[in-house]
């Protein structure tokens, strides 16, 4: 398979480049917890037991349980192979944890904007992700898949504390709102600390692109809210939408700052950054995104043209050393993926300028 016809068949919708604000978010995430009653929690459930937990959703699934989201796939963990997992995890599809376990599975659409995740933390994981700022859509699909498995399995729930979850954090309405957030400009004039510190003592948790215990890559930042009981999901979203709100603004200020500060400094970073990108011959992950954010803030500035914002969606997937041995259809040792990552990164880049992506 060529690698354009690759890249347009390997896009969740999230990574579009679209929804509002999508000039600092990249995406919105709801994410509802949910254990069934007639089982124990994953933690403490046996092989056995999570198997069935499996074989439940899947039967279910088979005769029309999410017919509500159109064409569905089930893929249960032990029958991917690791690039396979991996990729899941890159395009934020599962999480590490999930990709690890024997006794799991995922239920996606076609556009993959929703999936489900069986016995990772808890029995169900159901996440809608989006592009740009779109909380409230995403809160929409989430409740419409959470009802389908309402009327169809008996959920852990008490009446004083709401839904039972593994974590306690998650205990009330299960709910995880986050935002994926491009924040280069706050970064550069230093003022990105100031502000994570701020949100922190909001009750908001700031994570990296991957989630809990993942560190932040090319200015990517994921915000959240940290408590679920005592508030009810309308709650959580307007909190979570308010400070949004408040730090594109900051951010968008930032970029100005920037321009008006050394327009030739902010320009030269940007187009060394294309350079590097459209020719290098070898590239670290870590390096390339670094280059990516500072294109992207190029492209977004205009200081820039020619090339699809969402490129920095699709790549920040892409270069991922899972991601890349699934490109390649090969093992890579770490050397030898800085090459192929080089490679895909160029070849990506030209696709984009020569008109070739049939999604631009």
């Amino acid at each position: 398979m060529s690698l354009d016809k690759f890249f347009n068949q390997s896009l969740s919708r999230w990574m579009d480049g679209t929804g509002s604000e999508n000039t600092v978010v990249i995406s919105s995430r709801m994410r509802l917890a949910r254990n069934l009653g007639d089982y124990p929690f994953p933690g403490r459930a046996e092989p056995k037991q999570l198997d069935e937990v499996v074989q439940q959703v899947r039967r279910w699934w088979n005769i029309g349980g999410l017919e509500a989201l159109g064409s569905v796939n089930f893929m249960a963990i032990k029958e991917l192979s690791p690039s396979e997992r991996q990729a899941l995890v890159d395009k934020h599809l599962v999480s590490p944890a999930l990709a690890r376990h024997q006794q799991g599975a995922v239920l996606t659409n076609q556009e993959e904007s929703v999936s489900i995740m069986i016995n990772e933390e808890d029995h169900l994981r159901i996440q809608a992700l989006l592009p740009g700022l779109q909380l409230d859509e995403a809160w929409r699909m989430a409740s419409l898949v959470d009802d389908q498995f309402d009327g169809s399995f008996r959920y852990a729930w008490s009446p004083q504390q709401g839904f039972l979850t593994s974590c306690p954090t998650n205990v009330g309405t299960g709910m995880r709102a986050s935002v994926m957030l491009h924040l280069p400009g706050l970064s550069l004039t230093g003022q990105l600390g100031n502000i994570l510190a701020t949100v922190t003592k909001l009750g908001i948790v700031v994570r990296g692109l991957f989630g809990e215990g993942s560190e932040a890559q090319g200015n990517l930042y994921q915000i959240s809210n940290q408590i679920t009981l005592g508030q009810s999901e309308d709650e959580i979203i307007e909190a979570l939408n308010r400070l949004t709100l408040q730090i594109i603004g900051e951010e968008l200020k930032a970029r100005e700052l920037l321009k008006q500060r050394d327009p030739d400094g902010l320009s030269d970073r940007v187009w060394r950054a294309y350079g590097i990108l459209a020719h290098s011959r070898r590239i670290s992950s870590r390096e390339a995104m670094e280059l990516i954010s500072a294109l992207r803030l190029g492209l977004d500035l205009k200081l820039i043209k020619g090339i699809p914002p969402r490129i920095l969606n699709e790549l920040i997937v892409f270069i991922r050393p899972g991601y890349l041995q699934k490109v390649f259809d090969r093992e890579l040792q770490a050397e030898v993926r800085d090459s192929y990552r080089a490679q895909l990164i160029r070849e990506r880049i030209k696709i984009s300028e020569s008109g070739g992506d049939t999604n631009v």
